[in-house]
C-alpha cells in the first residue's frame, strides 16, 4: 500500500511569524495522522517553519529551487541551500512557475536534477492547460512532461519523486476535475512510469492530485485508486480545512 502524501502549498502567503502560527494552528489537528503532511512554504519561511514543526511528524518543503550550485542568478536558492537550511523536499514545474516565470518542460528537468543530486525529494507537477484539455490532448502533454521531467532520473532515484497532477485549468479556480477524470489522469501517469522503468516502480510511486482539492471535495478524490494524496492550495491555509483533507486521507 502507498502512504498518502498531503502537502500544502503555501505559495506567496504568510510571514515568518504568520508561518510559525499556522503551523503552530495545524499541528494539533494533524497530530497522528494516517498519512504524510507537508507544509510547502515561501522562502523567507523556511527556518520560521522548520523550528516550527520541530517534534512533530509535519515536514517542510520548498517551493522551487535553481539548476546550478551557485552563480550569477539573482533571486534563484540552490538545493544545496535549501540542504543547509535542514529541507528536506522541494515542489518543482509548478504551473505558476511554468505560466509566470517562464519554466520549461527542460528547466524543470534540470531543476529535479539538481534537487535529487542534493539529496532532496520532489514534488514534480505536470499538468493540462483547459485549451489542452478541449482539444483532447491531456494524455499527450501530461506524459511528455513526465518523460522530459524524469529524463536523466533512475528507477531508484523515483523513491525520491512524487509527482502532482495538477490540471492547470483547476488551479486557483475554484473548478475541480471530478474523481474520474483525477484518476483517469494519475493512472496515465503511472502506466507512463511502467513504460519508462517498469510495473513496480509504476506501482510504487506515490501520485496526488492538486487541482483545487479542499475539505469538501477530499475524500472522493482521495478514494480513487491511483490517487495518492494532494498537493492543496488555498485550503492549506485554513487550518480547520487542511486537518479535514489529512483526515480524509486517513479514512
Amino acid at each position: 500500500m502507498r502512504t498518502k502524501v498531503i502537502a500544502g502549498n503555501w505559495k506567496m502567503n504568510k510571514t515568518p511569524q504568520q508561518a510559525a502560527e499556522l503551523i503552530g494552528a495545524i499541528r494539533p489537528l494533524v497530530e497522528g495522522a494516517g498519512c504524510r503532511v507537508l507544509v510547502g512554504v515561501p522562502f523567507v519561511d523556511l527556518p520560521a517553519a522548520l523550528d516550527a514543526v520541530k517534534g512533530s511528524a509535519i515536514g517542510v518543503a520548498a517551493q522551487n529551487c535553481h539548476w546550478e550550485k551557485a552563480g550569477a542568478f539573482t533571486g534563484e536558492v540552490s538545493a544545496e541551500m535549501l540542504c543547509a537550511l535542514g529541507v528536506g523536499t522541494v515542489i518543482l514545474g509548478h504551473s505558476e512557475r511554468r505560466t509566470y516565470f517562464g519554466e520549461t518542460d527542460v528547466t524543470v528537468a534540470k531543476r529535479v536534477r539538481a534537487a535529487l543530486d542534493a539529496g532532496l525529494e520532489v514534488i514534480l507537477c505536470v499538468g493540462e492547460t483547459l485549451d489542452q484539455r478541449e482539444q483532447g490532448i491531456t494524455a499527450e502533454v501530461v506524459a511528455m512532461q513526465v518523460k522530459v521531467a524524469l529524463g536523466t532520473v533512475s528507477g531508484q532515484e523515483m523513491a525520491r519523486v512524487i509527482i502532482a497532477y495538477e490540471p492547470v485549468w483547476a488551479i486557483g479556480t475554484g473548478r475541480t476535475a471530478t474523481a474520474a477524470q483525477a484518476n483517469e489522469v494519475c493512472a496515465l501517469i503511472r502506466r507512463t512510469l511502467a513504460g519508462l522503468y517498469s510495473p513496480a516502480t509504476a506501482d510504487a510511486a506515490v501520485i496526488q492530485y492538486g487541482g483545487s482539492m479542499n475539505a469538501g471535495n477530499a475524500a472522493e478524490l482521495l478514494a480513487q485508486p491511483d490517487v495518492d494524496g494532494g498537493l492543496i492550495g488555498g485550503a492549506s491555509l485554513k487550518p480547520q480545512d487542511f486537518a479535514a483533507i489529512v483526515a480524509a486521507a486517513r479514512s
